[in-house]
């Protein structure tokens, strides 16, 4: 009777304890409750110490040995060196290279992308919070400070050979490989010199990687910042994997920045991982394009689209290669009066590679949607010229190529071949711009618009980038009214000013008379991204960019002088933004159907936003259109010009604006334009006269007379007086 009511609470209790699971089930959003579900139901005890059932760190005495290895005696030792039999044989990894290896078959899971989540990552202690094992991620950056929440690493609490970082894949995965990375640091350097792989179905009972000769020691990195691959002799099918440090660099501690390669492998039974599945119906070219490639591409796509596209390049890079663009017009190779001009650039970074390849998309997508009859494709074309520069540091793409796109580290190919930053390279205007506002009684007076480049910029001796001259000389050429320059590592759009105010400040909201333009500009690619503005969305390193809604103020972020961003506000006009795509700055190739998923909508209505505020063509009695003519609105301190048809273009968000336009030799004219809120810029077209002046220095021409001026005039008039003395 005992026994039987015994065991009948014990059903009881379990009846209750499931009971209780179905409450906290219903209390998570339907759209979660596998994740939750999963979390309570299978998050085995992760901190287990020893290994159960492994014999790789023997507690107790074995022969020939002195006995076990204290606490106290392991954390004395900077650093556990195993013998030389135990280090895999591998290539010398000299000069820090990173040893190369054969493309792995299986994909990266995800730690630098972010698709492995904080949750999936666990370790055996960590330093502090800032060190914990969620940033433990291949090429995560560090804060300026390392402070306790945003530091560069995963970095064991001890240093001994009983630390490791593991990562739950949440399905069975075929693992086939790690790469590893040292801690991201100013201050410190600490990296991993070797490790062991082990890999278990529940987190409890785990097997370690081996060969022949025993348990698998791999070869670590040999300094902090360049990854090293390591693929498994064998690929091992497992839900878990963990690495443990063996030995690491004498003078730092245990730290280490990873990613995994793994084959996840079909599970159509499982909610939760079909949800998060990504994929993509355009019948695009999904691959990464060496130069050769990309050049192929875009003749393939000028083929499919004859009539709406044309390729040119705008100048040669360092090495000789050609910075190729493609226009997509209705009249490709012609400005048509009018009609504006748009760009996006990319890859002025040559390591930061999606931009690159979502241009490439970018530009098949429209030939085929165009061919289809999309009438929003359609309508974009016909309206809009559009020019698309998917590399403008192709020398540093090839090195970053070449190693692939999950060795190349955070900077391999950022710079040309003659290590400049293409991004920091343009003339600084404005330091010109804001000295000449200080010195009010200053005889130099800057205009607030197309400010001249420097005499000393100009000089052959200047430090400029011949990639950068070219891209000068390239908006320089086309009155380009809108544009965005592709970049990676982080997930937000950045607006001007880029540069702060204050020399004594390196952080500061520095915005421009046109701000509200580019906020809203912004917050247009932002809000339609897939990822920008999602709130539960983690930062990429340190930055979390949820409070501006996933954009953010450039100087406000981190001052730079000398951006193209401000460069083009203050010397053309065109409203050029930054775009980050991505934390990643060279996804794998599996993962561009998903990138271009999150940016492909994005990339569109960007593009339309050259069509808000106003435009007009200011034109003379006899309809001539009139170049250079300054267009101004009242209460924003920036003008623009017109171009060389007269033809200009003004963006401007929703509202009323009383637009003044004044020309050399004209008479200065206003107007109040309304912007609305549909779609499509507001005519707002300009007749003016000429002055009497104007006219009589034209009759006078005409007849071979100049005329004099009043003051000249007066000037003889007083000389004649007085010689009659």
């Amino acid at each position: 009777m005992i026994a039987r009511g015994r065991s009948g609470l014990c059903l009881a209790l379990c009846a209750l304890g499931l009971a209780l699971l179905g409450d906290v089930s219903r209390a998570v959003p339907m759209d979660d409750q596998d994740y939750y579900l999963q979390e309570i139901t299978n998050r085995d005890h992760y901190y287990s110490f020893p290994y159960p059932g492994e014999e790789f760190f023997p507690f107790t005495e074995q022969p020939g040995e002195e006995g076990p290895i204290r606490a106290a005696e392991r954390e004395e030792q900077p650093g556990f060196k195993p013998s030389r039999k135990e280090l895999k044989q591998k290539k010398n990894n000299k000069k820090g290279k990173p040893i190369l290896e054969p493309p792995p078959d299986c994909p990266p899971l995800g730690l630098e992308t972010l698709k492995i989540t904080d949750f999936q990552l666990h370790a055996s202690t960590a330093k502090r919070y800032g060190l914990g094992a969620h940033r433990g991620r291949l090429n995560i950056q560090a804060g300026v400070n390392e402070n306790d929440f945003y530091d560069g690493a995963w970095c064991a609490g001890r240093n001994d050979p009983y630390q490791w970082i593991e990562v739950d894949a949440r399905r069975l995965t075929k693992f086939t490989g790690v790469i590893t990375q040292g801690r991201n640091s100013l201050w410190s350097s600490n990296w991993v010199t070797s490790y062991r792989v082990l890999v278990s179905n529940d987190s409890h009972a785990w097997t370690a990687v081996r060969n022949e000769s025993g348990d698998v020691i791999f070869e670590g990195n040999s300094e902090k910042e360049i990854p090293v691959l390591n693929m498994l002799p064998v690929p091992l099918v497992a839900r878990y994997i963990r690495i443990n440090p063996r030995s690491w660099f004498q003078e730092g501690s245990i730290c280490m920045r990873l990613e995994i390669l793994g084959c996840p492998l079909p599970d159509p039974n499982n909610y939760y991982h079909r949800r998060n599945e990504m994929t993509t119906t355009d019948n695009l070219d999904f691959k990464h394009h060496n130069y050769k490639e990309m050049r192929q591409l875009m003749k393939t796509v000028n083929k499919m689209c004859p009539n709406i596209t044309r390729i040119y390049n705008i100048g040669k890079s360092h090495q000789g290669l050609k910075l190729y663009a493609v226009e997509i017009s209705d009249n490709p190779g012609e400005h048509e009066v009018g009609e504006p001009e748009f760009h996006y650039i990319a890859g002025a970074h040559g390591n930061e590679v999606l931009g690159r390849e979502l241009i490439l998309l970018l530009m098949q997508f429209m030939c085929q949607e165009y061919l289809a009859g999309n009438p929003r494709i359609v309508h974009l074309i016909q309206d809009t010229r559009i020019h698309l520069l998917p590399s403008v540091n192709p020398d540093g793409y090839d090195k970053a190529y070449k190693v692939g796109s999950e060795l190349g580290g955070w900077s391999l190919g950022r710079w040309t071949q003659d290590g400049i930053d293409i991004n920091n390279n343009f003339p600084d205007l404005n330091s010109l711009l804001w000295e000449s506002e200080d010195q009010k009684k200053s005889k130099r007076k800057v205009p607030n618009h197309h400010i001249p480049i420097p005499d000393w910029y100009l000089s052959e001796n200047a430090t400029v980038a011949v990639e950068t001259r070219a891209i000068i000389a390239w908006m320089e050429k086309i009155p380009f009214v809108l544009g965005g320059n592709l970049q990676g590592g982080e997930l937000v759009v950045a607006y001007p000013y880029d540069m702060v105010r204050s020399m004594w400040k390196t952080q500061d909201y520095t915005p421009t008379p046109d701000d509200h333009v580019f906020r809203w500009l912004a917050y247009s690619y932002a809000s339609t991204h897939r990822l920008m503005t999602d709130a539960r969305r983690r930062a990429c390193h340190t930055e979390d960019f949820q409070k501006e809604d996933g954009t953010v103020n450039g100087a406000s972020w981190h001052t730079v002088a000398g951006s193209i961003n401000d460069f083009s506000y203050l010397h053309t006009n065109c409203f050029e933004l930054s775009i980050y795509v991505g934390c990643d700055k060279y996804p794998h190739e599996s993962e561009l159907p998903e990138e271009w998923e999150n940016n492909r909508e994005s990339l569109i209505v960007f593009m339309e936003q050259v069509h808000r505020g106003i435009k007009g063509i200011v034109k003379d009695v006899h309809g001539k259109g009139i170049p250079n003519a300054v267009i101004s609105v009242e209460g924003v301190n920036h003008d623009i010009r017109t171009g060389a048809d007269g033809d200009y273009w003004r963006l401007l968000n929703p509202g009323e604006y009383v637009v003044g336009v004044k020309a050399e030799g004209y008479t200065a004219a206003t107007k109040t334009c309304e912007v609305g809120y549909d779609m499509g810029a507001t005519q707002c077209d300009f007749t003016i006269s000429k002055t009497n002046l104007a006219r009589i220095k034209e009759i006078m021409r005409k007849f071979g007379k100049q005329p004099l001026s009043l003051a000249a005039r007066r000037l003889r008039q007083r000389a004649r007086r007085w010689q009659r003395r």
